[in-house]
């Protein structure tokens, strides 16, 4: 391994970026405020249980919560349940998010970059709980 590869292997440096993110992240649902009036108005909840945007904002709750306890704290409580809750946050199993995002062709531009970083923190989160996921073989 190179330092550049040990280095970045280091919680802190990884808890770091997650703040990071977190703090963009907050910009970016800020900056969604218009097409999120454009989207609760063309997007009203027919068929599924939540419309698109509360969707939206269950899994904001969970990932952005997560990634708080982690700037906070530098650890999550009940660790295992959150890995496991956020393994199974995938964002285009979720009927209402789907059928949105992949028929809007590049309408939302900006609702869409803010899932799209949502998801990428969710995968950083796990990648820091789960530091050692790479290295240890798979037990059949």
């Amino acid at each position: 391994m190179t330092e550049a590869t040990l280095n970045t292997q280091n919680p802190e440096i990884k808890r770091n970026y997650i703040i990071e993110m977190l703090e963009q992240l907050t910009v970016d649902y800020q900056n969604t405020k218009q097409e999120r009036k454009e989207v609760a108005v063309l997007y009203p909840n027919f068929e599924e249980e939540f419309t698109v945007l509360e969707e939206i904002e269950l899994l904001t709750v969970d990932i952005r919560g997560y990634a708080s306890q982690i700037k906070t704290r530098g650890w999550i409580e009940n660790e295992q349940h959150a890995i496991n809750q956020l393994k199974n946050m995938r964002f285009f199993d979720i009927p209402a998010i789907a059928q949105f995002y992949l028929t809007t062709g590049r309408e939302y531009r900006r609702i869409k970059a803010y899932m799209q970083m949502l998801d990428y923190l969710r995968l950083l989160i796990l990648e820091y709980l789960q530091p050692n996921q790479h290295s240890q073989p798979e037990l059949v």
